[in-house]
């Protein structure tokens, strides 16, 4: 018996609103959160102490004092220190705070690998945002300190029918995180606690209607969704015609996405991969460039982003399909993390991501030929592949190598 092909679940009528890099997505969400009358819920991975980080988080305490309820979750590994001395601080100030898995010295265990990577936001469940930027400063890095351009990242802002969906996600995640029982049942109601995260009224693919955009929403975790944002990949490129435009940070895909991208370029789809060009983390830098022959030698083409530090987590194919989100194309998105992403249906939103995506190509990155990816000194190639090695051992060893 055949499996059933994957399908995202759309619902239409959406507004839907592309914001690039994090000067953008803080003035919109400053603003959303200023005119919050019920609710503002908030997931980071990385929560930063600078100056437009605290501004948001101000607005995040005026919010709280006028009667709004407002729920931030952070990651205990991605904001660390900063995020408990806050744990001592925000709930004085009216915000509800929890810390996914916070990090403890002294008890090592593969769940701590597993942490929360998603970056969404929710007001008056009416309004929310999705995508890749974390609440951290474009022009500063977490290792590298201040950056002369900024990270190159995204994430759209929502209203209309999907809105339910994303709520009723972030719900769940912050229930999980609370460790009494009463205290879930007072949060959601015993009804909503032991309800799918797809109630029925979400089961069916919608069509969309005319004045709206259809739209999917993709958690990723460990239980019933380990796979929905993998296979939603793999879905539009095997279904790709024309044209592939992905930008991804972090790039490691397994045999499947790999061959995916590989027969769409072999069947004459134009596949470019943006990916990032500065070495921000070794052993995923030489990693990730161990698989460039394999993909240059398929017809892909390759370009590394060298203008600044790539965060993006987007791409779009042919016409009308594009995704933004929080997840990468590696073993730590795919494989560990709890993560969301967006799937798009609309040609203009398409157009306009794709267009932004080569400006940035052709103003910030490098191209990457086959003949100077082939001539690469003898110590990289040396490089790459133990890289490589160590990630494929380091998946092994954890349990969770999958098809890598």
């Amino acid at each position: 018996m055949s499996k059933k092909p994957f399908q995202e679940k759309f619902f239409p009528s959406n507004q839907v609103k592309l914001l690039k890099g994090s000067a953008a997505f803080f003035e919109a969400l400053i603003k959303a959160v200023d005119s919050a009358q019920e609710s503002v819920w908030i997931e980071t991975y990385i929560l930063s102490k600078d100056e437009s980080v605290l501004a948001v988080l101000k607005a995040c305490e005026k919010a709280a004092k006028r009667g709004v309820q407002v729920y931030l979750t952070i990651d205990g590994f991605g904001s660390g220190g900063y995020g408990r001395s806050l744990m001592r601080v925000l709930p004085n100030q009216g915000i509800q705070m929890r810390i996914f898995r916070p990090e403890r010295w002294w008890r090592m265990s593969r769940r701590l690998l597993r942490r929360m990577h998603r970056k969404l936001a929710l007001i008056d469940d009416r309004t929310a945002f999705v995508g890749g930027i974390n609440l951290l400063d474009d022009y500063i890095d977490p290792t590298h300190g201040p950056l002369a351009f900024p990270r190159l990242d995204y994430c759209v802002q929502l209203q209309g029918p999907i809105i339910k969906v994303i709520a009723l996600s972030m719900r769940r995640q912050w229930a999980a995180m609370v460790s009494l029982q009463q205290n879930v049942k007072q949060l959601l109601g015993e009804k909503a606690f032991s309800a799918p995260i797809f109630p029925e009224v979400f089961s069916s693919t919608l069509i969309n209607k005319a004045g709206g955009t259809s739209v999917a929403f993709l958690p990723r975790d460990n239980l019933r969704y380990r796979t929905t944002i993998e296979r939603s990949y793999r879905a539009a490129i095997n279904q790709a015609k024309k044209e592939i435009v992905l930008a991804n940070a972090y790039f490691l895909p397994g045999r499947r996405l790999r061959m995916a991208l590989i027969n769409a370029a072999l069947r004459g789809v134009r596949v470019r991969l943006l990916l990032q060009g500065r070495m921000e983390y070794w052993l995923q830098h030489h990693a990730t460039q161990a698989l460039y022959g394999q993909l240059l030698d398929a017809g892909i083409k390759i370009y590394e982003y060298r203008k600044s530090f790539l965060h993006a987590k987007v791409a779009v194919v042919d016409d009308d399909w594009a995704t933004v989100g929080s997840s990468n194309i590696d073993p730590f998105s795919l494989l560990l993390a709890r993560e969301a992403n967006v799937v798009i249906k609309d040609a203009a939103f398409a157009a306009q991501l794709k267009a932004d995506l080569e400006l940035e190509i052709s103003q910030g990155s490098e191209q990457v030929h086959p003949n100077a990816y082939a001539n690469r000194s003898f110590l990289t190639r040396v490089f790459n592949w133990l890289a490589y090695g160590c990630v494929r051992l380091g998946l092994a060893l954890t349990g969770v190598r999958g098809n890598y």
